[in-house]
């Protein structure tokens, strides 16, 4: 086991540590990415992805544990933000000996880095990378785990959802509305649930054909779209992403005839700019990172031992987050994302002033 070296790409300066890791014998290429611990050890899952070169791999897990930091603060864990990505394609490269292998590394951190799930990475892998480490969440029930995290993940959606629908329309529901899912894989199906349940109606698209049978067997009230762009132009007054990232470019904003976005995706805004330009077209944008929070707490809870209730009572919290966020929007004249951000700022910056009072 060694480690490997950058060739360039986005500047790590802002990280607290950064972990190129590689064994031979397994073909493991590895980067573990720990942006801060201010709130406490780093947590962030482990994202199995052929990237084109090594800087995209990088720029990929900057990009990410810098995410989940602020992620896991507003989230109100007591844990930093990481992340760490496997250079390969799951599909051909994935053993055991290299999530063993991988596992050895996340070990040798000290319980600085917490790993869990993410693209490429499932539970039965967790299960895998915990015989060589004791930090790792999102492990399958049989192993004392917290199971499938979609299920919190679109709970939370849910709530950021309830707390939009009050800031537009004055109550906390969405009765009456009806609301755009794109991508029914295990975060839309959930949500689609909750919303029926709430009495909103619901119109949904994905690229599967078995996403969209599953629709038509299971909620044949639901209405499926051709596409995406189909699903953007119709007349709904929510739109939820619940697929791919940069689902809000231009071109969407340009067309987009919902009042609100809240969805289950990660890295939604395809730029920077594009939080303004909602707030410019009178969109309300309830940033994703904000209320997908639900699938961070469901495998945060494990470490304390996994109890379902108790994530779930967390994640409910994230309607009151959410309406946090947006009144402080309002109050500093500022889109949503950028309040976001000062709330999480906020609280790395005091709860993390607290370690500097030294205990013996």
């Amino acid at each position: 086991m060694g480690v490997f070296t950058s060739t360039g790409g986005q500047d790590p300066a802002g990280h607290e540590q950064v972990v190129f890791c590689q064994d031979r014998h397994t073909g493991l290429k590895a980067i573990i990415g720990i942006y801060s611990t201010a709130l406490g050890p780093a947590l962030g899952g482990t994202r199995f992805y052929p990237y084109t070169n090594e800087d995209a791999a990088l720029n990929d897990v900057l990009d990410l544990s810098r995410g989940m930091a602020y992620k896991n603060a507003l989230a109100g864990l007591d844990l930093g933000g990481g992340k760490a990505v496997i250079w390969g394609d799951p599909e051909l490269d994935k053993s055991e000996a290299l999530l063993r292998a991988y596992g050895r590394f996340v070990q040798s951190l000290g319980g600085r880095y917490y790993t869990a799930c993410d693209v490429g990475t499932y539970v039965a892998d967790m299960d895998v990378i915990a015989r060589e480490t004791r930090f790792v969440t999102g492990r399958s029930v049989e192993h004392g785990g917290a199971g499938d995290s979609s299920v919190l993940t679109a709970w939370g959606v849910f709530q950021g959802m309830r707390a939009a629908a009050e800031h537009v329309w004055g109550s906390p529901t969405l009765a009456g509305r009806r609301v755009g899912v794109a991508g029914l894989g295990k975060v839309g199906k959930h949500l689609t649930a909750h919303l029926l349940d709430d009495g909103a109606s619901v119109v949904a698209t994905d690229v599967s054909e078995s996403a969209l049978r599953w629709a038509r067997e299971t909620y044949p009230q639901v209405d499926l779209v051709a596409d995406t762009a189909a699903l953007v132009a119709a007349d709904i007054d929510v739109y939820a992403p619940c697929a791919l990232g940069g689902a809000l470019d231009d071109d969407t904003v340009a067309t987009l005839r919902a009042r609100v976005v809240t969805g289950g995706a990660n890295n939604q805004l395809a730029h920077p700019g594009i939080d303004k330009l909602l707030a410019d077209r009178g969109i309300l944008y309830t940033p994703d990172y904000v209320v997908n929070a639900g699938g961070v707490i469901q495998v945060a809870d494990e470490i304390e031992g996994f109890n379902f209730e108790r994530a779930k009572l967390r994640a409910t919290r994230i309607f009151d987050t959410t309406r946090e966020i947006l009144r402080l929007a309002d109050a500093e004249g500022v889109p949503p994302a950028a309040a976001a951000d000062r709330l999480a700022e906020r609280r790395m910056a005091e709860v993390g002033r607290l370690r500097t009072i030294h205990l013996s």
